[in-house]
């Protein structure tokens, strides 16, 4: 599943966002982003924190640099 999933985001990555432009609001590129945590957690945790970060890319929020964590849990939480 994991494999699937990378290669359908380097499908995108080299030949759909391309044809887009550059338009993504963080630093690494949300594509870039899903790779690394897809890659660093796996599929369970790497997909909520690609579902985390897409909800994020909307006009209303500064953007930023925004990397994976390292390690995933409570104490990387934001209350």
């Amino acid at each position: 599943m994991r494999f699937i999933l990378i290669q359908l985001i380097r499908f995108y990555k080299y030949f759909i966002s391309p044809l887009l432009g550059n338009n993504c609001r963080f630093y690494p590129s949300c594509s870039s982003y899903a790779l690394e945590a897809l890659e660093q957690h796996g599929v369970i945790i790497g997909l909520f924190l690609i579902i985390k970060r897409i909800v994020k890319c909307q006009p209303f929020h500064k953007g930023g640099i925004d990397h994976v964590p390292q390690k995933f849990g409570r104490k990387n939480a934001k209350y």
